[in-house]
């Protein structure tokens, strides 16, 4: 088959698909667009090519606009930009279907789910904005010591900092100042307002040199592992040679690996409010990206729970223990919520946050594990928020083996939501409730929680 690397094509796009493009049809194969809308016809310029029925291109010029289309409000991610707002020429309304169009076709394709999607904003946040709600970014840092984010499926560093995401004033002077070349900067806003700024030494490879990362293609990983690209190759070539399968597998280790922190503005500590408790944290720890997420979440397990005095609840991937602080409220000093997170600081954050709820146990342990340890235990619900790529089928069938009287699933990849959702099904169990939000506004990312019961 021909290469079609960097050939340009005029083609009608179809529907979204799940990662930040339309679905269009050139010469019998399928090219996967960024930059353009459902209905648009566009000229496309091929940016990848391994072969076999896809490609990957960018819509570098419209010819028939879309009604929902808009000036860009990210100068940062067009074609051949940084990945950090796909949908950034759309009107919020519009993105939101966007991602409800896949939100429905993944639970119809994965989990045989037919539900009409609607996609939200998150309480508090206008439904007209799509900036200003990234409380925590992550960025790289150049060779030159620039801070900046990555170039789309590449190692490359832009060092434009333009992106609307963040908060008001989280990178106030960070481009005019020069960091520790190869170094990340961890910038978070807290709930008080106080900016912090974390130095992460540069990452060594396992041949003892100083790796390249290779990370999030946005401003900032949002969750746990999740929207991080590891490994990827740069944009335009072909198949991976060896060598560079294992300098992708030397970066991978390198980002993982323990590194050296250097506080360079405020404590490294920040606080954070959730229905009305404090939590002090690692400005370098997990913490929802956008500033009402956590609250929403908090509230709809709140409403879903379903758990009352006496009760047993259980709070997996628990992270600092948001959820487990609102369970704990509604079960009393009479039952016990057991909570698990495999990252140790977040425990101890949690630990000292929920002090005063003794009938609290916040343990760190892979969850895996820790649901082997449970014997005959029966909760009344399960509240789970995987990394993105799920809770997969030991941990489901698992919880269907505790015979759990409801599942409260979050997570923020449709696909994999979906997947688990099919696992919880084959246990028995069937979606009660389920909602979407918009977390992660001018991006094609989506939070979906889902109550599930028998």
């Amino acid at each position: 088959m021909t290469d079609w690397l960097d050939t340009t094509f005029e083609l009608r796009l179809g529907p979204p698909g799940h990662g930040g493009f339309c679905v269009g049809r050139h010469e019998g194969r399928v090219v996967f667009v960024r930059h353009g809308l459902p209905g648009e016809l566009v000229r496309a310029r091929v940016t990848e090519d391994r072969g076999g029925s896809f490609c990957r291109a960018d819509a570098i010029e419209i010819l028939e606009p879309s009604p929902d289309r808009v000036p860009p409000t990210c100068p940062v991610s067009g074609p051949g930009g940084a990945g950090c707002c796909d949908f950034s020429f759309a009107t919020p309304v519009a993105q939101r279907a966007l991602k409800a169009t896949v939100v429905a076709e993944q639970l119809r394709r994965i989990a045989r789910l037919e539900r009409e999607i609607t996609v939200e904003p998150i309480a508090g946040y206008p439904a007209d904005a799509t900036g200003g709600w990234r409380t925590r970014i992550r960025l790289a840092v150049d060779a030159r010591g620039r801070a900046g984010v990555h170039r789309l499926r590449s190692t490359e560093v832009i060092t434009d900092l333009r992106c609307p995401q963040p908060v008001s004033g989280a990178l106030d002077g960070v481009a005019e100042r020069l960091w520790t070349p190869g170094a990340e900067l961890v910038i978070a806003v807290d709930g008080d307002g106080v900016r912090h700024i974390v130095e992460l030494a540069v990452p060594v490879s396992a041949g003892g040199r100083a790796g390249q990362r290779r990370g999030s293609d946005r401003p900032g990983a949002d969750r746990r592992g999740k929207g991080r690209r590891e490994g990827e190759r740069p944009s335009g070539s072909n198949a991976p040679r060896d060598g560079e399968r294992r300098n992708a597998a030397a970066r991978r280790a390198a980002v993982h690996a323990t590194r050296e922190e250097s506080v360079l503005e405020g404590s490294g500590r920040t606080v954070e409010y959730v229905a009305g408790r404090r939590w002090d944290i690692s400005a370098t720890g997990f913490w929802q990206a956008h500033h009402g997420a956590a609250q929403c979440y908090s509230d709809i397990v709140a409403e879903w729970s379903g758990v009352g005095f006496g009760d047993l609840a259980w709070d997996l991937y628990s992270g600092a223990g948001v959820f487990a602080a609102r369970l704990a409220d509604q079960v009393g000093p009479d039952g016990a919520v057991l909570a698990v997170e495999s990252a140790r600081p977040a425990v101890a954050d949690g630990t000292v946050a929920l002090r005063d709820l003794p009938w609290v146990d916040l343990r760190a342990d892979r969850v895996e594990r820790w649901l082997a340890e449970q014997g005959s235990a029966t909760p009344d619900v399960v509240v789970l928020d995987p990394p993105r790529t799920g809770a997969g089928k030991e941990v489901a069938a698992a919880i269907g083996a505790h015979n759990a009287g409801r599942i409260i699933h979050i997570g923020c990849d449709p696909a994999a939501f979906a997947r688990d959702l099919s696992l919880y099904q084959a246990a028995g169990f069937r979606l009660a409730e389920l909602r979407a939000f918009d977390a992660f506004p001018a991006t094609h990312h989506v939070e979906c929680l889902a109550l599930l019961e028998r």
